[in-house]
């Protein structure tokens, strides 16, 4: 190890890394965006064509439950943020905490989903009916993201408290950022779309 390496942590990636990274992560969100266009295409058109029967089914929703999720998806996102700003002011406690608040908050949204999920159950919304299929697999679809996300941000914390992370080297950070603000910007289309149109 260099004198370096020991005095400051981490040595900083290379520009040509740093794109590289950045790169691959955009490639991915972009298969993403086709995935999940797809997803709310097919109930956009299922929804035209069945206007009546989906204003009934988003009064059995209501919003309370899911305004409060939404909330919780924003607030994790400006945690995230928090969280990249400690790394490259050299706080590595700073880091931790608000990643892990990143990681609490999603966690929170994917059981308040599971909540919705159990009473759209009990009042009839399932995968066996037309509707219950077009609005399980966007919802779920984006939930599987945010708990791969809550993994990542563990992960994300876990690297902290070693100190890989500094003010020379948060590469790791951006990109988790990169991927938790676009499942946030998707469940904004899916809130808007689903629950509010």
């Amino acid at each position: 190890m260099s004198e370096a390496t020991l005095d400051h942590g981490p040595a900083a990636p290379s520009a040509e890394t740093i794109d590289n990274y950045k790169l691959g992560m955009w490639l991915y969100l972009a298969s993403e965006v086709v995935i999940f266009g797809t997803l709310i295409a097919v109930y956009a058109v299922y929804r035209l064509n069945n206007a009546e029967s989906v204003q009934h089914v988003q009064e059995e929703l209501g919003l309370t439950l899911v305004s409060i999720n939404t909330f919780l998806l924003l607030a994790s996102s400006w945690a995230m943020v928090l969280g990249l700003r400690e790394a490259q002011k050299d706080n590595p406690q700073g880091t931790v905490r608000w990643i892990g608040l990143t990681a609490l908050l999603g966690t929170i949204f994917v059981a308040l989903q599971g909540v919705e999920y159990t009473e759209l159950g009990h009042a009839g919304i399932h995968l066996g009916n037309e509707y219950g299929m077009r609005f399980y697999a966007p919802t779920a679809f984006h939930g599987a993201h945010v708990i791969v996300g809550v993994l990542w941000a563990l992960y994300v914390m876990k690297q902290a408290r070693k100190g890989v992370y500094n003010a020379r080297n948060f590469l790791g950070i951006e990109i988790f950022g990169l991927y938790w603000h676009f499942v946030d910007v998707v469940w904004i289309f899916l809130f808007t779309i689903i629950y509010l149109i």
